[in-house]
């Protein structure tokens, strides 16, 4: 008996693993990048599964469209990912990673970003939780996604710091591990986007309390290395902002989108990266263990 059930959990876990064939992750010996091929990476906003399921399709029709051959590149963390967009291992990015001054000097272009309604960093908590105010979270242990989320991580820190408010710091390496950790009661509080709090509870039909909440904020910017030939990113940059437009791409976002709990509005639009201003002051003015 205890054989047939490890070996059903087997079967299981390899069947999960097929489904995520189309993405590399970093840490399999995966093969590189055929010719002619470049890399995506996107923030882990969600669980490994989550995170293919909504790129994969969204990836597979930019390429089809474009005619450049783009392949999903993400790691276990957000940390993860990061370090191969810093360590040049990838060529277009979906991230908020990039714009503080040194990061910049790497020449990263913007050339467009998913419309969404204006998303804030927030801190939570359940919403029958009898902690009612950020004073009661000294000592606390908080989850965050890791020490790269910029909107969940470090605005909700920088917010506690400047209250004089203690925390413990625990990273789940996505949003979705960290909710995990809320709701086992391993912490007592997240610390998150509003985005990705209302797609988690409408997923997992949960009610959440809002101890803080940042100003508005736009969603997360497509990027493009600064040694991607210009006439890729306008390929690629034409098949991402016209997929709402077109039958079938507003079709692949609207089925993606309600997998990780987004409306069929959230599709790209054109953006040259001035929306993120707020985003440079952030680095310009954070405290020194946030930059």
């Amino acid at each position: 008996m205890a054989a047939r059930s490890m070996n059903r959990r087997l079967a299981q876990a390899l069947t999960a693993l097929s489904l995520l064939a189309p993405a590399t992750f970093g840490w399999a010996q995966s093969p590189p990048a055929e010719p002619n091929t470049y890399r995506f990476s996107p923030v882990n906003q969600y669980g490994i599964n989550l995170t293919a399921a909504y790129w994969n399709p969204i990836i597979a029709y930019v390429s089809e469209k474009s005619g450049i051959k783009l392949q999903l590149k993400i790691g276990r963390t957000s940390a993860d990912t990061t370090a191969y967009v810093l360590a040049q291992e990838v060529e277009f990015v979906f991230s908020n990673h990039l714009f503080s001054p040194e990061r910049e000097k790497l020449g990263w272009k913007v050339f467009g970003r998913r419309l969404t309604p204006p998303l804030h960093a927030q801190i939570v908590v359940p919403a029958d939780s009898p902690i009612t105010e950020l004073a009661q979270l000294q000592g606390k242990d908080i989850a965050f996604p890791g020490p790269e989320a910029l909107v969940a991580y470090k605005f909700p820190t920088a917010h506690l710091m400047s209250k004089k408010i203690e925390v413990k710091s625990v990273f789940g390496g996505n949003m979705d591990a960290a909710f995990v950790q809320l709701g086992s009661g391993k912490v007592v509080a997240v610390g998150t986007n509003s985005q990705l709090a209302e797609g988690y509870a409408r997923r997992e039909n949960k009610k959440l309390r809002v101890l803080w909440s940042s100003p508005p904020l736009y969603d997360l910017a497509l990027m493009s290395a600064a040694g991607v030939p210009d006439k890729v990113t306008k390929a690629v940059a034409q098949a991402f902002l016209g997929m709402h437009q077109d039958p079938k791409g507003r079709d692949i976002l609207q089925k993606a989108s309600e997998q990780v709990g987004l409306t069929a509005e959230a599709y790209f639009i054109q953006s040259d990266g001035s929306e993120y201003g707020t985003y440079r002051d952030f680095y310009r003015n954070a405290p020194a263990s946030l930059r």
